[in-house]
C-alpha cells in the first residue's frame, strides 16, 4: 500500500522558515513524480511545487517561487519542501502527492497518491 506521511508543519511568523519533508513507502520511489499541494478552508487544492523522478526538473507555482524549495532524496523515499520568507498566505494544510510517470502536472487529480497533510500556519 502507498503512503506518503508528511512532517515538518508548525507555526512560524512571517518572514520565517519551516521544511516540510514526505517520506513515501509501499512504491520504487524513483519511480514517481512527486508534487507539493496545500489546502486553505473552502478553496480546492493549489499546486505549489513538484520535481521530476531524477530531480532534473522542478516547478513552483508563481506565489512561492524564489522562496520555496523542493528538492528529494531517492535513496531515502523522501521529497522535502523549503520553505522561506513564509507569509500570512501560506497558512494552509500542505500535502505531498506522488504520481507514476515523467509529467510534472500543477492539477490536483493528476495525482495518484495523497498524504494525511501538515498543518502550516504563519502568524504576524
Amino acid at each position: 500500500q502507498v503512503q506518503p506521511v508528511e512532517s515538518g508543519g508548525g507555526l512560524v511568523q512571517t518572514g520565517g522558515s519551516l521544511r516540510l519533508s514526505c517520506a513515501a513507502s509501499g512504491l520504487t520511489f524513483s519511480n514517481y513524480v512527486m508534487g507539493w499541494f496545500r489546502r486553505t478552508p473552502g478553496k480546492e487544492r493549489e499546486f505549489v511545487a513538484a520535481i521530476s523522478r531524477s530531480s532534473s526538473n522542478t516547478y513552483y507555482a508563481d506565489s512561492v517561487k524564489g522562496r520555496f524549495t523542493i528538492s528529494r532524496d531517492n535513496a531515502k523515499n523522501t521529497v522535502y519542501l523549503q520553505m522561506n520568507s513564509l507569509k500570512l498566505e501560506d497558512t494552509a494544510i500542505y500535502y505531498c502527492a506522488a504520481r507514476v510517470g515523467t509529467f510534472l502536472p500543477t492539477t490536483w487529480h493528476r495525482y495518484d497518491y495523497w498524504g494525511q497533510g501538515t498543518q502550516v500556519t504563519v502568524s504576524s
